[in-house]
């Protein structure tokens, strides 16, 4: 997913390095095994980074979700490459908590 400009700070200056380091570990493909909630497929997600995406067709574009959140933190563990669709279903939460503050911030 892009870095929004307004958030890219909280990342490290590494951060690209860092996102590589963890589509190496995986293997170039999604590591979601049904945490996103999506209930799309059964164990690993299929996803291989620039290959048709299961379903759809659309080239898969892996990207690396904070699990927590929290883009300062970088460890290992805390990270997990993910194809789009895992990664926004697996935000969708958070990404819905965002839009409610922005919209009260602007009232």
């Amino acid at each position: 997913m892009p870095i929004r400009p307004e958030e890219r700070a909280r990342y490290p200056d590494d951060w690209d390095d860092i996102s590589a380091r963890i589509k190496h570990r995986a293997g170039w493909r999604c590591e979601c095994e049904g945490e996103c909630g999506r209930g799309t497929h059964e164990g690993r997600c299929p996803n291989l980074h620039h290959l048709p995406a299961y379903g759809t067709g659309s080239r898969v574009i892996l990207t690396t979700a904070h699990l927590n959140h929290t883009p300062e933190d970088c460890s290992p563990e805390s990270l997990k490459d993910t194809c789009q669709g895992c990664h926004l279903h697996y935000d969708r939460e958070h990404h819905a908590d965002t839009r409610r503050r922005r919209a009260q911030s602007v009232v």
